[in-house]
């Protein structure tokens, strides 16, 4: 499930940090099954550490302006 940045652009703060931890969290689980070789779409990780920067990217902005 790839992330739309202006989508994102439109939550709150707390709604990114959650999301934010969310991913972080999936991450965790497709790097266990990576390394034990039972991943099926090894491109999710990509997408993931993508959001992921995206999803602090925004954070980042929105910190800036409050």
């Amino acid at each position: 499930m790839k992330s739309n940045a202006r989508e994102m652009r439109d939550l709150s703060q707390e709604e990114l940090t959650a999301k934010a931890a969310e991913l972080k969290k999936e991450l965790f689980n497709l790097r266990f099954q990576q390394a034990m070789g039972q991943i099926e779409n090894p491109m999710r990780l990509r997408t993931l550490r993508k959001d992921i920067a995206k999803t602090k990217t925004i954070l980042r902005e929105k910190h800036g302006r409050v």
